[in-house]
Parts: C-alpha cells; structure tokens; sequence
C-alpha cells in the first residue's frame, strides 16, 4: 500500500510540473475571446447556437466575444432575438464580416448594428435590409417601385398598407441601433428604405463600422483599449491583445435543427413520414415503414412548426397528399389530378415570406409534382389496361370455362371448374366424365352445353 501511495504521489507531481507553465501562462494573461460563427441563414437554430455561446462567455468569464457574419440574411423573428441577447450581455460582442469574400445582408446588417464594435474584413460587403414582401415582385403593383418614374422619392415610397407598417417598423428599428451604438442612422435608414449596401472601405468612410481588419488577431490588436457601454450603462475598457481566441462550434443538436429547418427538408420528411405510415397500413406487421414514418412526419411537424408557415398551404399540401392516397386504393384519376393541384398550390402559400434561405426551392417542387402526375398518369394507364383486358372474376370469366360432368339426372348434376364443384343445367343430357362449357350462370347454377366441334378437322392420322 505504502509503494502504492508513493506512486500516486509521484505521478500527481509529475503531473503538476507538466501542466503548471501552461496555467501559469493562463493565469498570467487572464485574457480569453470567444468566436461565435454565424454562416448561412439565420434561423431558429441558430438563435439556440448564439444564445448559448453568449451564456457560456459568461460563465467562462470572457473578455469579450467575436460574433463573426456571412448570412445572406434570414427570419425576421430569430434576428430579433439574437439582437435582443447581444444588446443584454454582459460580455462585450464584437461583430465581424469576414472572411473576404463574406457579407452581412439583410437580417446580418441588423445584428451588426447591434454590436458594441462592428468591425469588416477586406473585400465584404453589408447592406440590402429592406424587409421582404410578401408575393413575387411585379412592376408597377402597390408597394414596388416602378422603374418608369424619375422620382427617386416615390420610387422607395412603398404604396401597400402592410408593407409601409413592414418598412416602417423595421426603419424605426435599425434607426434606434445606430443611435444606441453611435453609427449612421441615416445610412441604416437607406439601407431599409432602398436595399443600399456598402463595402468595407465605404462603410468605415460612412461611419457605419468602426474599423476593418484582416484577421481576428488583427481585430483584438485594433479594439484593444477601446471603451464600450454594456446594457447597465457600465462603460467597459477592452483588453484584448495578445488574448486567447477559441471557437465556440455549434453543438450536435444545432446543427441537426439547421438541417431540418430548411423548408425542402422539412418538407421532404413530411413526405416520407406520410407515406411510410401509409405503407404501414397498407402491409399490417412491416414494422420499418411506420417506425421510420412516423419518426419522419415527427420531425417535419417539429421543423415547420419552428417556421412561419401559412397553415392554409399545410392543409392544401396535406389535401393533396390525402387525395393521391386515396387515388393509389381507389383509382378514379380525377382525385389523382386535384391531389397534384392542391399540393402544388399548397407549396406556392406553405411560406408566408421569402426570407433568404428559407424558401422553397422549385426544382424539388416541381420534381415532387412530377413524381405525382407520374403516379397519376400510371393509375390512368392501368385503368384503360384493365377495362380493355379480359374478366378474371365474376360472371362474365366464368363464360366459356371447361367443366367436367360429375354426375348427371336427366336435365341438372354436378360439375367441375375452377377446383371447385358447381350445380349445372343443361338442355341435354350428359354423362359423367364428360368436358362441357359454361354457357352462363344464373344466381349460383351453371347452365352447360356441348363444347361445338371444330368445322374442317382432320378425321384421323396414318
């Protein structure tokens, strides 16, 4: 035991030798910068990703966090919250464009102006906020400018009721970050009313970032000393050079939100999940269609449920998948072709808006529709196959089998077709063991005659 002990005591300051220059260099710079990267459209999960990210800078302590941008924008409502937990943190949030090539459009230009530091890397770009409009853009329509007039003015008047409240609010917005943060709120304003955007060099020019920088190290140097107001009104003195940056990735459970909250694989699982439990039900005890199926039409229910999604195109999407079920039980072709118009107009009003990233994409509406008017077509085909091919049941393929005579009393006996024993009439007698024919049946009876004899047969061979 003693041998024992003495082990662990040597391995324990073998241990503390090894790592104590690397806390000591920790503890002696006392300096740690979180990255928070937000790529691609901002949505549900990535609101649950920065969220997080901002509660562990807290926890940790940080000194300040790097909320780096290239979003081509995203839902209105997830933008807010993100703003909303950037202006309550505690821990000063600096954003960033980067890297070149990269821009903060539409939903990022807000979340930018949000920031306690907003800062490009060469070569990006933000601006074009104005708020999406509902329905496809037509010239000359209420509410779009039209190119044919020369007033600048009335050009970026929007005409429709709800897009000027749309405009409106979301100028009223930007203008009170731009004022909270100290940046141009003229140039935010122009941004929303006329979709303007400005490059790295002309927005530092304009006043609408503070600096630009290459590279994050490159961002610490520049912010280092800076003062900024938190959202208690403490005003915060940044020291961030030569600071430790580490990366906070998005959990598993984030990115798996990403994934199922784009609007095509939402739909795609909706799919699957309805025709798995229709296979189901259609082969009682498969086990793996329903299981998948339903774990399927879960999660797409989840996911749109997560969306802003117009329920009167659910429940025509739903319609539609309703009748092409029914239309695969019961071909009639007619609820095969309502099935495919409802789905397709259903598809056109599922997203009440087109922010950039979630709307649907029309080549898989298209296939789908495709895939459907396949299936219809097929139905079509193999109706007209049917009525054209000959009876397999009933009366009319009984007509003209063979029977074998097995008994027989003057006019009636009994015969056998089709591996079952039938009442017969005649007109005739028979005797057993005789072939006759069905001539016709009348409730459960047979009637039989003689099979006729082939006119013009060969009387014998040699």
């Amino acid at each position: 035991m003693q041998a024992v002990q003495a082990t662990l005591v040597a391995a324990i300051a073998a241990a503390a030798l090894v790592f104590s220059p690397l806390s000591a260099s920790t503890e002696e710079s006392g300096k740690l910068v979180l990255t928070i990267a937000i790529d691609g459209a901002i949505g549900p999960a990535t609101t649950g990703y920065v969220k997080d990210a901002l509660a562990k800078a807290r926890e940790r302590h940080a000194d300040a966090v790097i909320l780096r941008l290239n979003t081509p924008g995203g839902l209105a409502s997830s933008m807010r919250e993100i703003i909303a937990d950037v202006l309550a943190s505690p821990v000063p949030v600096i954003g960033y464009v980067a890297p070149s090539g990269a821009h903060a459009a539409s939903a990022g230009t807000y979340i930018l102006y949000a920031t306690h530091i907003a800062a490009m890397a060469p070569g990006t770009n933000l601006g074009a906020a104005t708020p999406v409009q509902i329905g496809s853009p037509v010239p000359g329509l209420p509410g779009i400018p039209d190119k044919d007039k020369k007033d600048s003015a009335q050009q970026t008047e929007p005409k429709d009721a709800m897009m000027a409240k749309a405009t409106n609010d979301a100028v009223a917005f930007i203008r009170s970050l731009a004022e909270l943060r100290g940046r141009n709120a003229d140039w935010a304003e122009k941004a929303v009313r006329e979709a303007a955007s400005l490059s790295s060099s002309a927005a530092l020019q304009a006043g609408v970032v503070e600096l630009t920088a290459r590279s994050p190290a490159e961002l610490l140097r520049e912010i280092d000393g800076r003062t900024v107001e938190l959202f208690n009104g403490d005003r915060l003195h940044l020291a961030t050079k030569d600071a430790t940056i580490e990366t906070i990735d998005p959990g598993w459970i984030s990115q798996f939100l990403s994934i199922i909250t784009d609007p095509n694989v939402a739909l795609i699982l909706l799919l699957v999940g309805t025709y798995g439990l229709i296979f189901e039900f259609m082969s009682p005890g498969a086990v793996a269609p329903g299981v998948v199926g339903t774990i399927c039409l879960l999660l797409g229910l989840y996911a749109l449920n997560l969306l802003p999604i117009s329920y009167s195109g659910l429940g025509l999407m739903m319609l539609g998948i309703a009748l092409l079920t029914i239309e695969a039980f019961n071909p009639t072709v007619v609820l095969g072709l309502g099935g495919v118009i409802a789905f397709v107009l259903g598809a056109l009003m599922l997203f009440r808006n087109g922010a950039p990233g979630y709307r649907l994409s029309w080549t898989f509406v298209g296939i789908v529709a495709s895939m459907f008017t396949g299936l219809v077509l097929v139905v079509l085909g193999s109706l007209r196959r049917a009525h054209k091919a000959p009876a397999q049941v009933g009366t009319r393929a009984m007509l003209g089998l063979s029977a074998e005579v097995l008994d027989w009393n003057d006019i009636e006996g009994h015969v056998f077709t089709q591996g079952e024993r039938w009442q017969a009439r005649g007109t005739e007698a028979f005797t057993p063991g005789e072939t006759v024919e069905v001539a016709s049946i009348t409730d459960l009876t047979l009637t039989v005659c003689r099979r006729p004899v082939l006119s013009g047969s060969v009387g014998g061979v040699r």
